[in-house]
């Protein structure tokens, strides 16, 4: 499996410092956090989309994804969500990133949020399809489950949508790893890891020292033959006190490392 980082651990930080950091720890790809207040967003100019990619090029590490905040099931007229979702995409096509990333975001009942989040991915899809991106819908809010996802991607059914595994989600959301596996398997893209102290305390900790099943979600994907991508995401851009992500990537690695051997 190849490991990257989420750019949600470094706020703000240019591309060339990210890529610094992903080069000397060992990472091989990043995820581009796709906000204004972040040097990768879809308000840049084609020239800047093009310094950008050659960046990437150039470091030999890989733009994993644009992680948007697209919400798919949120109520409302679709225009807006496939609007804002078709800007990721081009912004991902230009950038050479494979996945963009988007949430559920639903409301009220399942059924509504469901066919809401199936439409709009549906039409999506041909977009991403044109554009050689796939677009991954996170276990996040709504949808927080392996179980909740499949109810939206099973009636998609498009090779150019899937998921995006956010561990820590499936685990507040009462699922094991296993069962999250097995739900997600076919139209997985790529897996989030992290660590967090408690279901009430989730501000991020180096990957080992909190509650996560790390260790278990990994054996499951080394089981089932899956190679792709961790990419550790840590929420330090939501929690200030935490500590700065930099010092703490080469351990990340290490342990990450230490469990695929394991696993093995």
């Amino acid at each position: 499996m190849k490991l990257a980082f989420s750019t949600l651990g470094v706020p703000g930080l240019p591309v060339p410092d990210v890529l610094a950091l992903a080069s000397e720890h060992g990472y091989h790809g990043v995820e581009l956090r796709a906000h204004p207040e972040e040097p990768v967003h879809p308000g840049l100019s084609p020239a800047e989309r093009a310094d950008t990619a050659a960046l990437f090029r150039n470091s030999g590490i890989e733009p994993l994804c644009v992680a948007g905040y697209a919400r798919v099931a949120a109520p409302g007229d679709d225009a807006p969500v496939l609007g804002e979702l078709r800007e990721l995409l081009r912004l991902a096509h230009d950038l050479g990133a494979p996945f963009v990333r988007v949430f559920p975001g639903g409301e009220g009942g399942h059924e509504e949020a469901d066919a809401t989040a199936a439409r709009r991915l549906g039409t999506a899809a041909e977009d991403a399809s044109a554009l050689g991106v796939r677009i991954l819908l996170e276990t996040h809010d709504s949808h927080r489950t392996g179980a909740d996802a499949i109810r939206v991607l099973g009636p998609v059914g498009h090779r150019r949508v899937g998921a995006l595994w956010d561990v820590m989600h499936t685990w507040l959301g009462g699922e094991q790893p296993a069962q999250t596996y097995a739900a997600l398997a076919p139209q997985l893209g790529y897996v989030q890891v992290k660590d967090i102290a408690s279901a009430e305390d989730s501000t991020p900790l180096p990957l080992g020292a909190g509650v996560l099943p790390l260790t278990e979600c990994v054996e499951v994907l080394s089981r089932g033959g899956w190679d792709g991508w961790l990419c550790w995401e840590y929420e330090k851009r939501w929690y200030e006190r935490a500590a700065p992500l930099p010092g703490l990537l080469a351990a990340g690695r290490e342990h990450l490392v230490r469990l695929l051997g394991e696993a093995a």
